[in-house]
């Protein structure tokens, strides 16, 4: 049971040829005493059910009427059209503290549909899509959301034995997730944002168990691209009081080509959001591509170093370091907030210290170089004399938060 009876969760489909699984799904949902709306993004056909949200508000919404979109002849701006609509209609109910969950069901468009609406909705909130891209490559849809995926296994067309039991488990899923008791949820003055690769894994060790023990709880974002862009997103959000960005290797990855690449955004939510960001050049001296063979025929020829049989490192060249020193220099200049930035002058990684595969002092002074002389004479740039995993590198990482939280006036509660 829903512990506020305000709330309902949003089936958001399309009715002209989905109605029959979603009035089960509502159906499903009110056995367990959990209240559903209908969201209706179908254009074409006749809905077989009525949608307390129905197809004319959400085209509204997406900035167009369901005559124009009908009659356009063009599927891909309808669908656009109401994926956005339905987002906005879903905002503007979240809110109103009236949604507790969105379950969408279908194929791509619904794929599609759900990608547009779970950005609308709080991070924790049951966000439940049953599509048939579930079995494929899954990250245009998930995002940066907490988005559950269900496989039906058969395609959403009608009840049988088969999809019949697997809408069920959908509804229940959502209708378990809403009867759990409230989490202890912190406030976001005592959390910390810090991002991390395998290389640099005993730096952010340190720094975690550092800043835990002065009472912060630390969110560690794996630097793979989607843990990059997640960390923006929810630092965005305001879900972190400050940020130790120690890894920075997406930025090289964007830069380059790699697998890992983040997105334009990357290095930006903290500096918009003005608040503390302690900055580092953690595994730039790497870009990331799958196995061997996937390396683009451009970079066959530079210094490769396989980390295991799905993941192929390059070494960044002086003239690429040069190059990431001044994106970084020109990302931070540009926030809002307090901001410091730490260099470990003895290796940017594991594998980037003396004696190991990445070692390369020239390409590291350019990097250095280019940050000394493009960031603003105002924002501290430390040069640390260690290499990103001595525990004396993370001490300096944590006094500078420190230094930052009490001067931006943002201590934890």
């Amino acid at each position: 049971m829903i512990a506020n009876h305000r709330k309902y969760v949003v089936l958001a489909g399309a009715l002209d040829t989905k109605h029959v699984e979603y009035s089960f799904l509502r159906e499903r949902l009110a056995s367990h005493g959990v209240a559903a709306v209908l969201l209706d993004f179908g254009v074409l056909g006749v809905a077989g059910t009525h949608a307390e949200i129905d197809r004319d508000a959400v085209a509204r919404s997406g900035g167009a009427t369901i005559r124009e979109l009908a009659d356009g002849n063009d599927r891909n701006r309808a669908m656009m059209a109401m994926a956005d609509g339905a987002a906005v209609e879903v905002r503007a109910r979240v809110e109103r503290d009236e949604v507790a969950g969105v379950i969408v069901v279908g194929g791509s468009n619904a794929g599609y549909a759900m990608s547009r609406i779970a950005p609308a909705l709080p991070f924790g909130v049951p966000k439940i899509l049953v599509s048939t891209i579930a079995a494929g490559d899954t990250r245009p849809y998930v995002g940066t959301s907490d988005l559950t995926l269900m496989y039906p296994v058969v395609d959403i067309a009608g009840l049988n034995s088969i999809s019949r039991t697997v809408l069920a488990r959908a509804a229940d899923a959502c209708a378990g997730m809403l009867a759990g008791p409230p989490l202890d949820e912190r406030t976001t003055a005592g959390a910390i944002a810090v991002s991390m690769f395998g290389v640099t894994t005993a730096c952010v060790g340190e720094i975690q168990g550092t800043l835990e023990s002065d009472g912060w709880e630390v969110h560690a974002f794996h630097a793979t691209g989607v843990g990059g862009r997640s960390m923006e997103a929810m630092i965005q959000d305001g879900l972190f009081a400050a940020v130790a960005d120690v890894t920075t290797t997406e930025l090289a990855d964007e830069m380059m080509g790699g697998v890992c690449a983040a997105g334009p955004d990357r290095l930006t939510a903290a500096g918009r959001r003005g608040i503390p960001q302690a900055v580092s050049v953690g595994a730039l001296d790497m870009v990331n591509f799958g196995a061997l063979e996937t390396v683009p025929d451009r970079y066959r020829s530079r210094l490769l170093h396989a980390h295991n049989p799905a993941v192929t490192l390059m070494r960044t060249s002086v003239e690429e370091c040069a190059a990431l020193g001044r994106e970084i220099a020109r990302r931070v200049n540009a926030a809002t907030g307090p901001s410091e930035v730490l260099v470990p002058l003895r290796g940017f990684s594991q594998i980037s210290v003396e004696g190991a595969p990445f070692h390369d002092p020239a390409a590291d002074r350019a990097l250095v170089d280019a940050l000394r002389s493009g960031l603003e004479s105002s924002i501290p740039l430390h040069l640390i004399d260690t290499d990103i995993n001595d525990p004396a590198f993370a001490a300096e990482v944590t006094i500078s938060l420190s230094r930052m939280l009490g001067r931006n006036g943002r201590q934890q509660e």
